[in-house]
């Protein structure tokens, strides 16, 4: 019997898609697409809209350990963190080979299922480790705030790095591009969606810091081992926007500027 080809729209979670994978086996479909309804995309199959079902996601996650093993896993939950264009269709693929194969799958990177998802976890992982270097926290009114603008959803890997590092504090780590924001205070913590934040202007001894480190910066720099191409290199240019050593005063009178 043959599977139904289809597209389907769920709601963009987790639980969404790993009920969408129960869905496409209950009902024998392969799913060419997956989409959002705030995407608005046209397709040439069917839709369906697949309303997320907690308890069937939960069967699927289960399965996970005994069908894919846990690299397999590890390798599908990272997954869905990256921004792996059209993730979730590389998902169902990878999911449905290791249901076949069994937990050895994921050595078989010659195998495009496999190696797709095995490179974007690769990229999400190798940003998040960047950023726990390249992450600067300012002081706002007692509250450590720090922001980022990462490819990947890198919140969720960076948690428990941060969570251990200031156990004691109150501190808000704003993923710009994804906008969401994690939220720590002594004991517990959150990742939730944050659409319009933004951080209050920085007080006199904040501003009095953050030039104490920019001088830090440059006095510490060789001259004669300029080469800002291997700095490049080291700390690509991307993350510059959010680190306090290339904020120059300029940036800083916006910031007060209402």
């Amino acid at each position: 019997m043959s599977w139904t080809q289809v597209s389907y729209v769920y709601d963009g979670s987790f639980a969404g898609f790993l009920t969408c994978v129960f869905d496409s086996y209950a009902s024998r479909e392969e799913p060419m697409s997956f989409s959002t309804p705030e995407d608005g995309r046209l397709t040439l199959w069917p839709e369906r809209h697949i309303g997320t079902d907690q308890a069937r996601a939960r069967r699927v996650y289960q399965s996970l350990d005994k069908k894919l093993g846990a690299e397999g896993k590890r390798l599908v939950v990272q997954g869905f963190l990256t921004c792996l264009e059209e993730k979730e269709l590389h998902l169902w693929r990878f999911l449905r080979l290791g249901y076949q194969l069994g937990p050895g799958f994921t050595r078989g990177l010659a195998d495009e299922r496999v190696a797709a998802v095995w490179k974007a976890v690769q990229h999400l992982t190798g940003e998040a480790h960047l950023l726990k270097g390249f992450t600067r926290f300012s002081e706002l009114d007692g509250v450590l705030v720090g922001e980022i603008e990462p490819k990947n959803r890198v919140l969720p890997l960076l948690r428990p790095h941060f969570c251990a590092r200031y156990p004691g504090e109150n501190f808000v780590l704003h993923d710009r591009t994804h906008q969401e924001v994690l939220l720590h205070r002594p004991g517990n913590w959150a990742i939730v969606p944050a659409e319009d934040f933004r951080p209050g202007a920085p007080g006199e001894a904040e501003r009095q810091y953050r030039r104490l480190w920019r001088r830090f910066y440059d006095t510490i720099a060789i001259e004669g081992r300029y080469n800002p191409r291997c700095r490049m290199t080291q700390m690509p240019k991307r993350y510059w926007g959010t680190m306090t050593e290339f904020q120059r005063e300029e940036a800083e009178r916006k910031e007060l500027t209402p």
